[in-house]
């Protein structure tokens, strides 16, 4: 039987109730839209395969309350994220404020070095738009991230921003195991002079350099 997958990340979504974070995960998981839901009790997720360069990556995708009163719940799956999208609603100036407040519990609850990507949803309500794109710019170029509008609606960089998330992560964890495999070949190293120096002198080997 063939293997599934090579390797397995998880992503989480967060963000104010009502930005649309159900709706980015359906949409991407299952290309569904439902135009009304009922809020997210606590935490939910869904998985999905996908190929990143050759390789077959299994996301599995946490969508987390963005009630107050969840939030203990939620902080708990911050530390076993790989990467993180930080949501909010274009159309709501409140839900973009807070995101300040989302990237904080970020720094203090998620692993250092944790992947994270701007989400302004709802790109398909212009007509709505409380928040300008180059806020959304701005803002992510201030915390170091990538950003993308995004419709969940009209299916608008869906894939796209999923698949960019996934490749960060992808790309952090190689210089991880590029790192593992550079420190046991000079372990390997090491143990190959040790036998060496460990050899009794003979005729071949009497002049000896010395690494005092």
């Amino acid at each position: 039987m063939a293997k599934q997958y090579d390797v397995l990340f998880r992503l989480l979504l967060i963000g104010d109730s009502g930005v649309g974070k159900t709706c980015l995960l359906c949409r991407f998981t299952d290309n569904e839209f439902h135009s009304s839901h009922i809020s997210t009790i606590g935490v939910d997720f869904k998985m999905k395969t996908i190929e990143v360069d050759g390789i077959k990556v299994r996301i599995q995708i946490w969508d987390t309350a963005g009630q107050e009163r969840y939030q203990t719940i939620t902080k708990q799956y911050y530390r076993r994220a790989q990467g993180i999208f930080l949501v909010y609603d274009i159309s709501s100036e409140r839900s973009y404020q807070h995101i300040m407040k989302w990237v904080s519990d970020v720094d203090e609850y998620a692993p250092e070095g944790v992947q994270k990507i701007l989400i302004g949803n709802k790109a398909d309500e212009e007509q709505k738009r409380q928040v300008g794109r180059e806020q959304g710019q701005q803002l992510a170029k201030e915390y170091g991230m990538d950003f993308y509008e995004t419709s969940a609606c009209t299916n608008l960089n869906i894939k796209e921003s999923f698949t960019r998330l996934t490749e960060l992560v992808l790309q952090a964890h190689r210089k991880e195991l590029d790192g593992l495999r550079t420190r046991a070949s000079n372990e390997l190293a090491l143990a190959e002079l040790e036998e060496d120096e460990g050899k009794p002198e003979g005729p071949a080997n009497s002049s000896k350099t010395c690494w005092c």
